[in-house]
C-alpha cells in the first residue's frame, strides 16, 4: 500500500512537473500543488483512456502509454485551472 502512495506521488510530481513546463505562461503553484495537479491529470487521463480504449488499471499500473494519459490529463487540469483561477479578483 506504501509503494502505491509512492508511485501515485512520484508520478504525480512528474507530471505535474512536465505540464508545468509545456503550459505557458507563469503558474504560481507550490511543489504540494504540483503534485496534486498531476495525481488529478493521472485520474483525468486514465478516464480519458478508458473512455477512448478501454482499458484500465487491471491492465497493469504503470504503462507508457499511462504515464504519457497521466501529462496529458494533468495539462488539461493545469489549463483549466490556470483558466478559472486567473478570473478572481479581490475587491476591497
Amino acid at each position: 500500500m506504501l509503494g502505491l502512495i509512492l508511485t501515485i506521488v512520484i508520478v504525480g510530481l512528474i507530471a505535474g512537473l512536465l505540464a508545468r513546463l509545456i503550459v505557458p505562461g507563469k503558474q504560481n503553484l507550490s511543489i504540494a500543488m504540483t503534485i496534486v495537479i498531476g495525481i488529478i491529470g493521472s485520474f483525468v487521463g486514465g478516464f480519458l483512456g478508458y473512455l477512448l480504449f478501454g482499458k484500465d488499471a487491471a491492465d497493469g499500473v504503470l504503462q507508457p502509454a499511462g504515464i504519457v494519459g497521466s501529462i496529458i490529463g494533468a495539462i488539461v487540469v493545469l489549463v483549466i485551472w490556470t483558466r478559472v483561477g486567473g478570473r478572481r479578483s479581490i475587491t476591497s
